[in-house]
């Protein structure tokens, strides 16, 4: 995956500083082979932000190589119609035309839509109005919300439910509509979130959408009118090949927390008094409580799992050890990343030696729990055995909890902001 270079983390969000007589908009068109349909959409799209829209816009045609006279449509287009303008890209890839547009413009909010305007465009000012005024740092038009209005195919409608299932399923996506071609993202945002983003093709939408949300960025949504094109020249089966091996690709890279996200975090607020009441605020508890009694109920399973393997073949001390082992690397791990939130691999090792003390103790209590079972009784029965090691593990799950968040995960607190100083 790629690494972000950018420095520091993103400021509080904050309305848009405008410029008069720049765009404040750049509205961006990606086409392949699209000579028929590209000037009417973008006369039809230029003369809606002419007349609705209040800041001032550009439109951008990005041409992904085509080989039929789109190119030439779009230079016409640019040189009859003010605020409009068309690049050309070599290769293919909807990702790859966005990425380059979204790089190099100038305009605050950036956004796309898809030439053929399934969308209906009275849902742009409600798109992109959220980014102007600081509330939300991308928005996305949805055709799945109840009050969508929505004209499609069986086959289609049920190809989108089902995508939306899975990433929900697989990437725990919040978002509810990943794939309409109706999105639009502040540029600061773009300019940290772009190079994380590996996707060149139509994964691209939804790769940036989950590592958005991931980073805890505040993703707005839109219902939409929709009409569904017929002459759509998506390849139905090849794209959707390609997101499966996307969503593998996000969600083995968020797995092991190869992706620097937390540098994409918005502080709290804009009020200087709300980043300073926060180190007066007990973080997260029951949280990480809920977190971790999930992590220990899956932990205490592979667990119990591996014990019973491994005394099939060996005595109950070297199995009980053998399976505490592997479950409290397991148990560490995942506790790091879903309990108290640690991304990265920083300090990944220094977390699993802790682990291996409090994993230390665990040993102690269970070993001498199953000790004194061997010296009450002479031949205890394996259901005997199970029963002393849960409760066993019980106890030493309650100060496993206090040991982890205490020492192995604590909370980094920065000091306390002096309000009057700031706002002096």
């Amino acid at each position: 995956m790629r690494t972000d270079t950018s420095p520091g983390a993103l400021p509080a969000r904050a309305p848009l500083a405008l410029v008069p007589g720049e765009p404040v908009l750049d509205v961006v068109i990606p086409v392949f082979n699209e000579e028929k349909d590209l000037g009417p959409c973008v006369r039809r799209l230029h003369e809606h932000l002419t007349r609705t829209f209040p800041y001032p816009f550009r439109i951008t045609v990005a041409d992904n190589a085509s080989t039929d006279r789109t190119p030439e449509v779009a230079r016409g287009l640019a040189a009859a119609l003010d605020g409009v303008r068309s690049t050309r890209l070599e290769e293919k890839g909807r990702g790859r035309a966005l990425r380059q547009v979204w790089s190099a413009s100038d305009a605050p909010v950036l956004a796309y839509m898809d030439v053929d305007l399934s969308t209906d465009l009275n849902a742009l000012l409600p798109l992109v109005a959220p980014l102007v005024s600081g509330h939300s740092d991308l928005a996305i038009g949805t055709r799945l919300a109840r009050s969508s209005r929505v004209v499609r195919g069986a086959k289609r409608e049920f190809i989108s439910r089902a995508y939306n299932l899975l990433l929900r399923s697989s990437l725990a996506a919040r978002f509810s509509d990943a794939q309409c071609g109706f999105k639009a993202i502040r540029r600061e945002v773009a300019e940290r979130l772009l190079p994380l983003v590996e996707d060149t093709g139509w994964f691209f939408d939804t790769e940036l959408l989950v590592l958005a949300e991931r980073a805890g960025l505040r993703i707005h949504e839109v219902p939409v009118d929709w009409v569904d094109d017929p002459d759509s020249t998506v390849h139905i089966v090849r794209t959707a090949t390609e997101d499966l091996k996307g969503v593998w690709r996000v969600g083995r890279a968020l797995a092991v927390g190869a992706l620097p996200l937390d540098r994409l975090a918005r502080p709290f607020g804009d009020d200087p008094r709300d980043r300073a009441a926060l180190p007066e605020v007990e973080g997260g508890l029951a949280r990480q409580l809920l977190g971790f009694c999930a992590v220990g109920a899956l932990s205490t399973v592979l667990y119990l799992l591996l014990y019973s393997a491994f005394r099939a073949g060996t005595g109950p001390q070297f199995a009980n050890g053998a399976a505490l082992l592997l479950s409290a690397i397991a148990n560490t791990a995942a506790n790091r990343r879903l309990t108290f939130g640690v991304r990265g691999r920083d300090r990944a090792v220094r977390h699993q030696a802790q682990g291996l003390v409090v994993f230390g103790i665990g040993l102690a209590l269970t070993s001498g729990s199953l000790a004194a079972l061997g010296a009450a009784t002479a031949d205890p029965a394996h259901s005997t055995e199970l029963a002393v090691l849960i409760t066993a593990n019980l106890a030493a799950t309650v100060l496993r909890f206090l040991l982890f968040r205490a020492w192995v995960f604590p909370e980094r607190r920065d000091t306390p902001v002096n309000v009057k100083d700031d706002i002096r």
